[in-house]
């Protein structure tokens, strides 16, 4: 059995005061907090490490400008192949670039921006998609909800690394 570990438990504290302040303010702003989430997790999926700062936001951004990009995309595939056909040329197309060209330009295409464009797809299907909007949570709110865990760990010290790490 394992003993409880006082600076994991403070650190779970100030990850839930953060998704408190979060989800108030996206409520009183009437935004969406996912895509600022999904740029945290993936944060601390890193570990996190302050080197994939940089790669994670570039990723996202990326991610949901491929959402955006989406229906001048298929619009052209559409007049040649149909919409459906359009649709599917366009997914992989999008797939293929993030993975064939990720090594080359790995700050924009990685595997964050395969996270966040599939997640973004799924998200549009809920009530009043905003990819535009997405785009600036994803930087934004994203860039501050790790700054806010970077500036915790930087109190708590090395205490806190060691309990985000297994987060």
């Amino acid at each position: 059995m394992k003993i409880l570990n006082v600076p994991r438990l403070i650190f779970g504290l100030f990850v839930i005061g953060l998704v408190v302040v979060t989800e108030l303010v996206c409520g009183y702003l009437r935004i969406p907090g996912w895509p600022a989430y999904v740029v945290w997790v993936l944060f601390f999926i890193e570990q996190m490490d302050r080197r994939k700062i940089g790669p994670i936001l570039c990723g996202a951004a990326t991610g949901v400008g491929l959402i955006l990009l989406a229906p001048f995309a298929i619009g052209g595939f559409a007049h040649f192949v149909g919409p459906d056909i359009g649709r599917l040329l366009y997914v992989l197309l999008a797939v293929y670039t993030i993975f064939a060209f990720g090594e080359v330009i790995p700050w924009i295409l990685n595997n964050y921006t395969f996270m966040v464009v599939t997640v973004a797809a799924v998200a549009l299907g809920a009530a009043d998609p905003n990819p535009a909007l997405w785009l600036i949570i994803c930087v934004v709110g994203g860039a501050l909800l790790i700054a806010a865990t970077l500036a915790v760990v930087t109190v708590m010290g090395t205490g806190a690394h060691g309990a985000a790490e297994r987060v």
